[in-house]
């Protein structure tokens, strides 16, 4: 056996076990994502954290459909290379770059567009508010108290917000240190704005968010490599008639 063939072999069997294990995690998180979303539908009434719909989907669908997306390609992936199928490969390095420059694309967009994007979650989540204890959208409720509780906030960009919401000067109990008969007075009420706390919180952990991205582009673009060198070698023995 040649040393290019034996190189083949092993580029062949860790793009198989990369590819397997992503998928196993994936298919994974898929099933909890489903599994939670169904209990969160049972349980509380609806499955949308927030009232956050301006994407039009919900969070947990968003990592659903990404999920999946990631699955095909990995199913792909580890065909190709049992198999040993150049269509499969091709296809294989087809998707997983457009899924890399669509990534791209997305990062680009969403610094190009930041302000207007917070603008329109900001005017989402106050649309949201109006659901906030109503009937069949205790979700909702929880998911905000637990916000605002965690975070020591009030209302999107300030405790305002629930005037409009609630028709009343009124804020959730939610909204002060404790849920007493004092949060009636103004004076108790958290002071400070969810959205703007949420986003510092995120602008916090950015660096982790950043490390995690470049990794999963790291293994992207050895998976273009992998699969582009067994394409071209594959071919190369076709036509050498081996």
């Amino acid at each position: 056996m040649s040393v290019s063939h034996r190189c083949l072999q092993v580029i062949k069997y860790l793009m198989f076990f990369f590819n397997l294990i992503f998928w196993l995690k994936t298919c994974k998180a898929l099933l909890g994502i489903r599994n939670k979303s169904i209990a969160l539908d049972l349980t509380q009434g609806s499955s949308e954290d927030v009232g956050l719909t301006f994407p039009s989907l919900s969070a947990a669908n968003l990592f659903m459909v990404t999920g999946s997306v990631i699955m095909i390609i990995g199913f792909i992936g580890c065909l190709g290379a049992v198999t040993e199928r150049r269509c499969l490969l091709l296809s294989f390095f087809v998707v997983l770059c457009t899924t890399l420059l669509l990534e791209v694309i997305i990062g680009f967009l969403f610094l190009a567009y930041k302000e207007k994007f917070d603008s329109y979650a900001q005017d989402d989540l106050k649309k949201g508010l109006k659901l906030y204890d109503t009937d069949g959208n205790l979700g909702i409720k929880i998911a905000w108290d637990k916000v605002q509780i965690e975070f020591r906030c009030c209302g999107v960009t300030n405790y305002t917000d629930w005037f409009e919401a609630l028709g009343k000067k009124e804020v959730p109990a939610s909204c002060c240190p404790s849920s007493t008969s004092a949060c009636n007075v103004p004076s108790s009420w958290w002071k400070e704005a969810c959205y703007g706390k949420v986003k510092n919180w995120l602008a916090n952990n950015m660096l982790s968010l950043q490390v995690f991205g470049i990794c999963i582009g790291f293994i992207q673009v050895l998976g273009l490599v992998f699969s582009m060198i067994m394409y071209c070698h594959i071919k190369k023995v076709e036509k050498m008639g081996y």
